[in-house]
């Protein structure tokens, strides 16, 4: 095993658990981000109960403390989603609005089709012998249903709802499932917003695309690479 690339990889994901309070995503220690190094086939993730503040200690990942009650569900979508390189789960209250609600987070503008091509779905209600057994792995398995049997397009709408509980948020980093998962709140709590001013808004699907378009894939144009800041869809 590469211990620098573990270190690295550590680093990685404690430093976008500290963020998750900062972003205004928590609430406790109601959250946890993890980030996968494939090469080593490992990944790591915030421990459980563990305040964000007490997370300099380098023991978390290294197996002194259990790790979070998520970590199977976290482990399941590793497994179905190859492109993933980090993951971010949060109890952010807008998102998990959506999830209670059993309600997709609809896309009605252009600021949630500049990162999902699509709706953020909910899942269906896990069995009462999927809570039995297995319950955290079983999450992971009926947000992997939602994508179909190859998840193709699971980095085209890098999210979904687990119904009953909140988001769960992927990316090709611990930090860009962050990033993401911030962008998934707000959308979600525009969403509520605009359907309370609205309830038959929408947007039509020709701008849509062109939104997640400019910003992702071969014909992105988003960003000034020769300035520092690259083109998104030239990451992805």
């Amino acid at each position: 095993m590469n211990r620098a690339v573990t270190a690295a990889l550590r680093d990685e994901v404690l430093r976008a658990n500290q963020a998750i309070p900062r972003a205004g995503l928590a609430t406790l220690t109601w959250g946890n981000v993890s980030g996968i190094d494939r090469d080593a086939g490992l990944y790591v993730i915030k421990p459980s109960g563990v305040s964000y503040d007490d997370l300099e200690d380098g023991h978390v990942v290294d197996g002194y403390l259990r790790p979070s009650v998520d970590s199977e569900t976290h482990r399941r979508l590793y497994l179905a989603f190859g492109g993933v390189g980090g993951i971010t789960h949060t109890h952010s209250p807008a998102a998990v609005a959506f999830a209670q609600a059993k309600r997709d987070i609809p896309v009605l503008g252009t600021t949630h089709a500049d990162s999902f091509n699509g709706p953020i779905r909910c899942t269906r209600d896990l069995t009462e012998a999927e809570c039995a057994t297995d319950y955290e792995y079983n999450t992971g398995q009926v947000i992997v249903e939602l994508f179909g049997p190859d998840g193709d397009d699971a980095t085209e709408v890098p999210a979904a709802l687990a119904a009953n509980h909140g988001p769960f948020v992927w990316g090709d980093s611990a930090g860009e499932s962050l990033k993401n998962a911030i962008i998934c709140e707000a959308v979600a709590a525009m969403a509520i917003q605009t359907l309370a001013l609205n309830p038959v808004a929408g947007a039509p699907p020709y701008l849509l695309e062109r939104h997640y378009r400019r910003k992702h894939g071969p014909d992105a144009y988003y960003g000034n690479p020769q300035a520092g800041q690259p083109v998104e869809g030239a990451q992805r």
